[in-house]
Order: structure tokens, then sequence, then C-alpha cells
């Protein structure tokens, strides 16, 4: 009898986008975002990007990268040009799918985006939390970043009560 072959996190490859962005639009409906948002985002930040593959394909993805500040991008936009002295890791997306859930897989990617951080001497994580996930990050030990009130228009083109949440890395 052949083992059967582990669910694992690994790098995303160019080759992952297509089964990544079907996974997004079937859990993130509301949050919809184009092909070059992923494309744009594995570019940039490879290091960053990671595919929970299976034998039944991709169950999930981490989106990734180095950013400085509150001021975060609106949904569905191509960043600017990553900045020069980052001082955060900015998890722009972390979905699993139903079947990889409550399997502990989010934490390992959480701990990918931490290692990612270190890697470049960052000591916070930060992200934009939909309503749907807000007990899920803070259950994480995220908590609402204090934004001035013209970046609130930003959180909005997720949904009204979206957040900024940050955190320290774990020790």
């Amino acid at each position: 009898m052949t083992p059967l072959a582990p669910i694992i996190w690994r790098a995303m490859t160019p080759d992952d986008l297509d089964a990544t962005q079907d996974l997004a639009a079937h859990i993130h409906a509301d949050y919809p975002e184009s092909h070059e948002v992923f494309t744009q985002r594995l570019a940039v930040a490879p290091e960053g990007c990671h595919v929970l593959a299976s034998p039944n394909g991709i169950e999930g993805y981490l989106i990734s990268h180095p950013w400085q500040g509150t001021l975060t991008p609106t949904l569905n936009t191509l960043l600017p040009p990553l900045p020069a002295h980052p001082d955060r890791w900015y998890i722009h997306d972390l979905a699993l799918s139903e079947a990889a859930r409550g399997q502990g897989f989010a934490q390992q990617a959480i701990t990918l985006a931490e290692q990612a951080a270190r890697a470049r001497k960052l000591a916070r994580l930060t992200l934009v939390s939909t309503r749907h996930a807000l007990r899920f990050w803070y259950k994480q030990g995220f908590e609402p970043e204090t934004i001035p009130p013209a970046e609130h228009t930003i959180l909005a083109s997720y949904d009204p009560e979206a957040q900024l949440l940050s955190r320290a890395l774990s020790p």
C-alpha cells in the first residue's frame, strides 16, 4: 500500500496562480481580486507566497510581503514599489479550503509569515481583516491598530467592519 502524500505548505510558483485564484474566488466571493494582483504579489515577494499542496491540488494559500506603515492598499489594487525600509510584514491573504480548516494549517502559514519577517529583521505582522475573519485573527493575538481617519476609506474597500490588525512576532 502506497502512503498518502502529505498536505504541506510549499513555495508558490507561477504554475499555482490559476488554482490559487480559483480558490480565492470560491472562499472570498465578496472580495474579488484580479489575476494581476496575485501575479504581482508573487513576483515582488516570492518569499512570502506559499500554497498548501495536497494530492487533490491546492487547499490553501498565503500571500504576504514587506510593508511600511499603516496605509494599506485598497482591495484589488496593484502595489506601488515595495518600501526600501519596511517596518512590518503584511499578510495580504491567508485562505484555506473547507477541507483544510481546523487542522493547524493556518497557524503554520502564520509561522511562515513570521519566518519571512524575521529574515528581513521585522518584528511586526500586519493585515486587514474582513468582518468574517476578525474572530480568527483576534484568537491569533492580533489587535486593532490605530490609523488616521483618512485611512478608514481604504478599509471600507473591503467591508464596513474591516480592521487593520497587527501583532508583534511570537517569541
